[in-house]
């Protein structure tokens, strides 16, 4: 398996953490806007962050066989987030603007928690 599925793999791992912990904030605490926002924007964020996976894979093979490159797919993923917020505002009494906000930057937070675990596990083979 290539290595950057590799990595997908455990990012997608961070992300079901992410979204459980949420799902039973959500369904355990008076503060259910908040998660229900959280949810959603984190569900943006693993189709953002899978949609990037897709598309570097076929921009890398397009490069390899000397082929014209694909587009990274900017446009759809910013779509998908203003979607979240237009959902966000259109329901303010069910989802918190702020939550889903929150949720889409949850991509950025597992790639520096994986980028974190990766280099201690690294300086941790080092010493021994």
């Amino acid at each position: 398996m290539p290595e950057s599925t590799e990595q997908f793999m455990r990012h997608m791992k961070y992300f079901l953490f992410f979204l459980a912990f949420f799902v039973i904030g959500w369904g355990f605490t008076p503060y259910q806007d908040w998660f229900l926002g959280l949810i959603l924007g984190t569900v943006i964020s693993l189709y953002s962050h899978w949609l990037l996976h897709k598309k570097v894979k076929k921009f890398t093979e397009a490069v390899a066989e000397g082929r014209k490159a694909v587009t990274l797919g900017s446009f759809s993923r910013m779509a998908a987030a203003i979607l979240g917020v237009v959902i966000a505002m259109r329901y303010p009494e069910t989802l918190n603007l702020y939550g889903v906000i929150i949720g889409i930057m949850t991509s950025y937070i597992v790639i520096i928690i994986d980028s974190f675990v990766t280099l201690f596990k690294a300086v941790g083979k080092r010493g021994e």
